[in-house]
């Protein structure tokens, strides 16, 4: 087979990495890519946005299969275009794609459907969400309505610190994202990431992680894009994987095809596991950044048939995939300043060592200069990834892997898997 993959980040090196593993692929390649991709694609500058430009380098490859790795892309309309061109495409359409790329979508949708989720406000006004304020309890939830790589979400500990994140978003710290804002009630529990196949009709569930969003340990400073995860997470008990398939994952996507819009690729189900169960917290419209890099660490089956199911609706004629029974570790290290101000260009030094056959460095934003040094070119630079017998072992081979990359300009948290280890 050859493949067209799309994105430049870490979920898109870890899907290169396991799609190139596949004795199925051909040719594989990766648009625009990484320096790390390199190793398992060919790289071609196209950005994951320029949908013409995809369209066009999927004939040239004669592409039987194009996988969409970031939530820009399926905005973008990439599956719609590259559908309709006649090429498989495992990536939802931008109709369905309104489950991540809105919030207040999202809140309404699950409102017709009866998902469990918090309750919230939608704010067209930075002077008609101060007053919706008014309805909700510390800690407040501010979120940006669109797509903000992340970042667009702020859990205030009081009123005025609500206010200003307001503020922020109204005044144009995630543009056009933030025209918009949704606020929520704050969920008490434990918060989980799941995630599911759809080919849109049948679906299965594809595995779970546990993110670390905050910026630095102990939970502690901005909410980021994600700076590290684990498999399997203690809080997935087979009870809740189980009410999250019947309350959130089969209703979304009964809901979207009726919406006229069914649903092919990965869904991703950031929930909080509360007392009164699973509530959902947002979907993402693809593999999460970066619980798929241990989820690609842990799949034992090859993941290829289940991309091309998808996209070719033959879901049902799959078995559920297999995973390994090790756990995995992804340490996010970043660039100082992430994930307001990252310090861009540093040196990167050490990250194509050997570590050995239970790690693997993927490369997030990073860019080779004209001389060949790699440097950082993003606010998230490398995962290193690594398995372990157990969740500590896992974790120690992923950190001492970090220590012995040269990065004088990145930064880490230093407790990825603390809870599963308290």
């Amino acid at each position: 087979m050859n493949i067209l993959l799309v994105g430049s980040g870490g979920r898109e090196h870890a899907l290169a990495w396991k799609i190139a593993a596949s004795p199925l692929v051909t040719r594989l390649v990766a648009a625009p890519g990484n320096p790390g991709m390199a190793a398992q694609a060919e790289l071609r500058d196209v950005p994951a946005t320029d949908v013409p430009a995809l369209v066009e380098l999927a004939r040239e490859i004669a592409a039987d299969l194009v996988v969409i790795g970031p939530e820009s892309a399926v905005a973008a309309g990439l599956a719609d275009a590259v559908t309709a061109a006649g090429f498989p495409c495992f990536g939802p359409t931008a109709q369905a794609g309104q489950l991540e790329s809105s919030k207040a979508f999202t809140k309404a949708f699950c409102d017709r459907y009866g998902l469990p989720t918090s309750a919230y406000a939608v704010c067209e006004s930075a002077e008609a969400a101060r007053r919706a304020l008014d309805r909700f309890e510390p800690p407040y939830v501010v979120k940006a309505d669109g797509l903000a790589a992340g970042k667009g979400v702020v859990i205030a500990p009081t009123r005025a610190e609500a206010e200003a994140a307001i503020d922020d978003a109204f005044g144009g710290r995630f543009g056009a994202a933030g025209a918009r804002v949704v606020l929520e009630e704050f969920l008490e529990g434990e918060i989980g990431s799941l995630f599911a196949l759809c080919d849109g009709k049948d679906s299965m569930v594809f595995g779970w992680a546990q993110d670390h969003k905050r910026a630095f340990d102990g939970e502690q400073g901005p909410n980021t894009g994600g700076m590290g995860t684990y498999s399997p997470a203690p809080v997935f008990t087979p009870e809740l994987v189980e009410q999250v398939r019947t309350r959130l994952v089969e209703p979304a996507f009964a809901g979207i095809a009726a919406d006229g819009a069914p649903y092919r690729g990965a869904l991703f189900v950031e929930l909080m596991a509360t007392a009164a169960g699973p509530k959902l917290v947002e979907f993402n419209v693809r593999f999460g950044d970066p619980e798929c890099q241990v989820l690609m660490l842990r799949l034992e089956s090859d993941l290829v048939p289940y991309l091309v199911a998808c996209a070719q609706g033959r879901l049902a004629e799959m078995a559920p995939p297999k995973w390994r029974d090790e756990s995995a570790v992804c340490v996010v290290v970043a660039a100082k300043g992430y994930p307001d101000k990252p310090s861009a260009g540093g040196e990167i030094r050490g990250a194509d060592a050997d570590f050995g056959p239970d790690v693997v460095v993927l490369h997030a934003g990073t860019k080779r200069d004209a001389g060949g040094v790699l440097r950082a070119a993003g606010g998230r630079v490398l995962n290193v990834c690594a398995v372990g017998p157990t969740l500590r072992e896992a974790r120690d081979k992923a950190y001492a892997a970090v220590d012995a990359i040269d990065f004088p300009d990145g930064f880490c948290r230093r407790d990825i898997g603390w809870r599963a280890l308290r």
